[in-house]
């Protein structure tokens, strides 16, 4: 990967961005589509989008969402301790115990999520997930005083993890779901800009609050009203411990061997097929996923709006999904932006998206 995508990477994962306070990582997303994009503008929703060739056909979304799952304070009590909600898919078997950062009108401040200690439980405890009003953050404030002259209620919080490159190709951070697929579609205009050849109309956007309701695609897709629809978003890898044996119901996913092309009811068969034929082509490696229904992705909204979008879904293989510490490989991000690019130069306005 050349370094300017590589930073780029990194500054977007150690941003902040929990669903409906994605600011900070639009920002980023914003400072370097416009290095490249013919346009870049944010709508009143927060969704950014970055545009390419706007007056060519078909016109074509390519979404990617840039919000991540977190907390949010809803009470000081008077020693100074908060008490919080989460923001999406938390899982509180992970949260206890973990250090926080909290944004606030004063900047980001540090805390940890406390919990009662395992020498203090009974046996009974120790066996159960605690519950949400088991856990608070402390951030060593000596009163509720203290406390609110920092933090407000309503303000955002996530887990203090940031990038780490681990062996080889590999990386990890929190919130790579799916800020890489914010990353993946930006780098898909890029490569598309540079090497030219665009007749279609192409709309890079970094949706919003996704992981609360696939909100920010339902609005962005309604605005740009695209022919075709393109979802990135992260997918289960099965090539780890315990998962390795749920492969009959999840499928056969390995991190490193190329992004995965969704088969099923939300996908368009033509979008399919002409992903697939692309890879083999231009010798992508791809795995492929069913998905008998309607996805958890913003590929779900996409395809429902207004008469239709003929739409896909590519996903990078995930480990840890929604820990701290997810896992992914710098090829399939590198091969999922590829593949999007070649498929996008194949398309015109003869293009033919009906699925039969």
């Amino acid at each position: 990967m050349q370094r300017s995508s590589l930073e780029f990477l990194e500054n977007l994962l150690n941003s902040m961005s929990p669903s409906g306070f994605e600011e900070e990582a639009s920002g980023v997303w914003k400072d370097y589509a416009i290095k490249f994009a013919d346009k870049v503008f944010t709508d009143y929703h927060g969704n950014n989008f970055a545009v390419l060739n706007e007056g060519g056909s078909p016109r074509v979304m390519l979404a990617g969402h840039i919000d991540e799952i977190g907390f949010m304070v809803k009470y000081i009590d008077d020693d100074g301790y908060i008490f919080f909600a989460p923001i999406g898919g938390v899982d509180l078997q992970i949260a206890q115990g973990q250090r926080v950062w909290i944004k606030t009108k004063k900047g980001k401040i540090l805390g940890l999520i406390g919990k009662k200690p395992i020498h203090l439980m009974d046996e009974a405890e120790r066996k159960k997930v605690p519950k949400i009003e088991e856990l608070w953050i402390d951030i060593g404030a000596k009163n509720k005083d203290e406390a609110k002259s920092l933090v407000d209620i309503g303000d955002p919080g996530v887990i203090a993890y940031g990038f780490s490159m681990l062996r080889g190709d590999m990386i990890t951070a929190r919130g790579i779901d799916d800020r890489i697929g914010a990353f993946v579609v930006i780098e898909a205009l890029r490569i598309l800009k540079e090497e030219g050849d665009v007749k279609a109309a192409v709309y890079a956007v970094s949706t919003v609050q996704e992981e609360i309701g696939l909100r920010g695609a339902t609005t962005s897709a309604y605005r740009i009203n695209p022919d075709v629809g393109i979802a990135v978003d992260v997918t289960f890898a099965t090539d780890h411990p315990w998962l390795d044996r749920e492969k009959k119901f999840v499928g056969e996913i390995k991190v490193g061997k190329g992004p995965v092309i969704a088969r099923g009811p939300n996908m368009s068969p033509k979008i399919v097929d002409m992903l697939m034929k692309t890879a083999e082509e231009r010798g992508i490696p791809y795995q492929s996923e069913g998905i008998p229904r309607g996805t958890g992705t913003d590929a779900n909204v996409i395809q429902l709006t207004r008469a239709g979008v003929a739409t896909g879904l590519v996903s990078v293989p995930n480990r840890y999904m929604h820990t701290p510490c997810e896992v992914v490989s710098l090829k399939d991000l590198e091969n999922a932006a590829r593949l999007i690019a070649e498929f996008i130069k194949k398309l015109d306005e003869k293009t033919a998206l009906e699925p039969y």
